[in-house]
């Protein structure tokens, strides 16, 4: 990929930065020269895989573990990043998960309480921890991971899902709004069918994949590359006029 001088020597952190989407985005950043805080919860290995590549690239690199449900572990997670590089300039809140399937009547509190923590309260937790290191820079910048099923609804069985990353929208154009004069972009992705990553390997069938992608009007699905470019564009615009936004990644599936 083209580098992207914006970012030479800026500092990331990226929540679940070693998988699927994440790992996509993590590596474009070290492509541009960013020194990167990949946070992980099971993928240890890619982790410490990324360091390496991001060490072969002369750039700066730490991996940390975490459950971001936990505001302890949240916490610990910005701390590290700031002894690891001194501050922050961009936060690429990546983490979230369906879980599993179930539909209304199959839903107990546990479940609904245990998708949102993932989604919605660990991205509440991580940003509220990075926010005060973010404003002491002139311009910085935050993107929210959403989806097309926080637009559309998503598929039957990912209500619970849904509702999180519709809050997702609502909490970025909030966010903007109360960080904007601290000098914080907020901005977030929708992406659609992205194939090609965990997520969709185990929640989406080869059946319902060939009937979504029929319906995309460019006729491809997306992968990680899609997402993690659209991801730079908006962390980069340091002096932009873009906040508040969702960019919808979907090949013209749905746009509003």
């Amino acid at each position: 990929m083209q580098s992207n001088t914006k970012l030479n020597g800026k500092n990331i952190l990226i929540t679940a930065g070693a998988q699927g989407i994440g790992e996509a985005i993590t590596k474009h950043f070290i492509d541009s020269g960013a020194n990167v805080a990949i946070h992980y919860f099971s993928s240890a290995d890619t982790a410490n895989t990324l360091v390496e590549y991001a060490t072969s690239k002369d750039v700066k690199a730490v991996a940390i573990s975490g459950d971001l449900t936990k505001e302890a572990d949240a916490n610990a997670l910005v701390e590290k990043t700031i002894e690891a590089f001194g501050g922050l300039d961009i936060l690429i809140n990546n983490a979230g998960s369906l879980v599993a399937r179930k539909l209304l009547n199959e839903l107990e509190a546990d479940f609904w309480h245990k998708v949102m923590d993932i989604n919605m309260t660990s991205m509440q937790f991580v940003t509220r921890a990075a926010a005060p290191y973010l404003a002491k820079n002139e311009n910085s910048s935050i993107v929210n991971l959403a989806s097309l099923a926080g637009r559309k609804g998503g598929h039957p069985g990912s209500l619970v899902y849904a509702t999180s990353k519709g809050a997702i929208l609502t909490y970025t154009r909030a966010l903007s709004t109360e960080l904007g004069p601290e000098g914080i972009r907020v901005n977030a992705v929708a992406p659609g069918l992205i194939l090609g990553t965990s997520f969709h390997n185990t929640h989406t069938t080869k059946e319902s994949a060939a009937k979504t992608t029929a319906g995309i009007p460019i006729q491809r699905a997306g992968n990680s590359a899609d997402v993690a470019r659209a991801v730079l564009y908006l962390a980069s615009e340091y002096d932009g006029f873009i906040t508040g936004a969702t960019l919808d990644i979907n090949g013209g599936v749905y746009n509003m």
